[in-house]
C-alpha cells in the first residue's frame, strides 16, 4: 500500500460510520453517529469535504434520495462504501495492528 494509499483516522471513521449506517447513510445521520460513538463533534462542512475527497478516491458513492416534504422538498444524499473502500479500511486496520504487535503500555498512575 502505498503512502497515498493510507486512510487518515477521520477518514477511518466516517468509512466506518457509513458501513454501520447501511441504507441510511447521509450526512446528518453519519454526523450523529460520530458524536454518538466517538464523541467527536464534526462540522457538516468537515464531514461532507471528507466525504467528497474519498468519494474521489473511489472509497465512497453517492447517490441522491427522494426529494420529501418534511426537508423541504430537499433530496437527501446517501453514501455507500465501495470495494475499493472496504479493501482501503481493512489494509489500515491491518497496518495498525501490526504496529501494535509488541506495543506494551505502562501506566502510572497520577496523583490528584
Amino acid at each position: 500500500m502505498t503512502k497515498s494509499r493510507f486512510l487518515g483516522e477521520f477518514e477511518q471513521y466516517v468509512i466506518l460510520a457509513v458501513l454501520r449506517l447501511d441504507q441510511q447513510a447521509y450526512g446528518s445521520s453519519i454526523r450523529q453517529l460520530l458524536h454518538d460513538v466517538i464523541h467527536r463533534d464534526v462540522s457538516i462542512g468537515a464531514l461532507y469535504t471528507t466525504l467528497s475527497r474519498l468519494e474521489e478516491k473511489g472509497l465512497v458513492e453517492s447517490k441522491m434520495g427522494e426529494a420529501t416534504a418534511q426537508r423541504g422538498g430537499r433530496a437527501k444524499k446517501f453514501f455507500v462504501v465501495t470495494g475499493a473502500g472496504k479493501q482501503a479500511l481493512q489494509q489500515s486496520r491491518q497496518a495498525l495492528d501490526a504496529m501494535w504487535r509488541d506495543v506494551k503500555l505502562a501506566f502510572i498512575e497520577v496523583a490528584r
